[in-house]
């Protein structure tokens, strides 16, 4: 796909990945469209594309009446990354915000289909996965797209809605013929992440020297943390070479325990401390991640970032950015917040 003066929206586009997405998007030519409401992005995460004039910057909210149906009219590809999400603390805490997500989908994609939009690039989440899939730390598991039931079991009501946007997306294909791809991404870390996501929550912890070092669980949880690079990349290919609302897995088959992720923040910037986990707080499942045979297959795509490397410049870029006092302010809030 040629993106050189595609007209494309990128939903949610002033958030963590969104933003990323864009400055990805403009580097190739495309003509973009942000529209985010800044209940989460932050403008500064589009500093340099608005000062060269190089996207249009909508503040808005997508629920509201008509606002879907305006900005969608006419664009070549959606990106819809936008939703009332947050870390693990969030979700499980949150709940009835995550409903709100139901509303916002629908809005999105019906105005994408009576705005004859080509197609739509839609960000799930491996919350789809069922839960009882993944309980046992010592189990080499490995998702695949197709455990995605029945039986259906998704991680709470953020997991549910972005499961029925899923299958939302695939009727509009059959029934209307919208082309679209769902990319489900695994745990997502970089710069301009944000503290209520495990990575930067440790980082932050790290930043602030504290002392016990806290770990939410019993830190014997498994994730596949993803660099946010090749999460965009992985997304760009997905509109480029999906078209029947299929989903694919984004997310490296790194096996990381969440203890030895701690270990290695506490190494890498020399801090000496103790690891204190706590079992009573927001866990989430203990052995999440992703098979992501399908996505080399249909996109050629894979990881390029190992963990340590990107947790190590995600270090660097918090380290060089923050502030102390900042950071110490908002910290805990941000740990169930937005």
């Amino acid at each position: 796909m040629d993106w050189k003066n595609r007209p494309v929206v990128v939903t949610g586009g002033a958030s963590f990945i969104g933003s990323h997405l864009v400055d990805a998007l403009v580097q190739r030519g495309a003509m973009v469209w942000v529209v985010d409401d800044l209940s989460s992005g932050r403008l500064e995460n589009l500093e340099d594309s608005l000062k060269q004039g190089r996207i249009e910057f909508i503040q808005a909210d997508l629920r509201e009446p008509g606002i879907a149906e305006r900005i969608m009219k006419g664009k070549a590809v959606v990106f819809h990354l936008a939703a009332d999400h947050g870390g693990r603390g969030y979700v499980d805490l949150h709940q009835a915000d995550c409903v709100g997500n139901l509303l916002l989908d629908s809005l999105v994609f019906r105005a994408c289909h009576t705005g004859k939009v080509e197609k739509v690039v839609y960000a799930s989440s491996g919350c789809v996965y069922p839960n009882h899939l993944q309980n046992d730390p010592e189990q080499d598991l490995y998702l695949k797209e197709e455990m995605v039931g029945p039986p259906y079991d998704a991680d709470n009501l953020y997991g549910w809605a972005k499961l029925m946007a899923e299958m939302t997306l695939q009727a509009f294909y059959r029934d209307y013929g919208m082309k679209s791809a769902n990319c489900r991404y695994f745990t997502v870390y970089g710069p301009r992440g944000v503290e209520n996501h495990a990575v930067i929550a440790m980082i932050a912890r790290a930043f602030l020297e504290q002392d016990p070092f806290v770990v939410w669980g019993t830190g014997e949880q498994i994730r596949n943390w993803t660099y946010v690079s090749d999460i965009v990349r992985g997304t760009i290919l997905a509109a480029e070479r999906i078209d029947d609302g299929a989903a694919v897995n984004l997310g490296t088959m790194e096996r990381v325990r969440v203890l030895d992720a701690a270990q290695e923040v506490l190494r890498y910037t020399k801090r000496r401390t103790r690891i204190q986990t706590r079992p009573e707080m927001p866990t989430g499942p203990y052995n999440r991640v992703a098979d992501n045979s399908l996505a080399r297959k249909l996109l050629d795509w894979e990881p390029e970032v190992k963990f340590r490397d990107g947790l190590h410049r995600t270090i660097d870029w918090y380290f060089s950015t923050k502030k102390v006092e900042e950071v110490r302010r908002e910290f805990e809030a941000k740990l169930t917040g937005r």
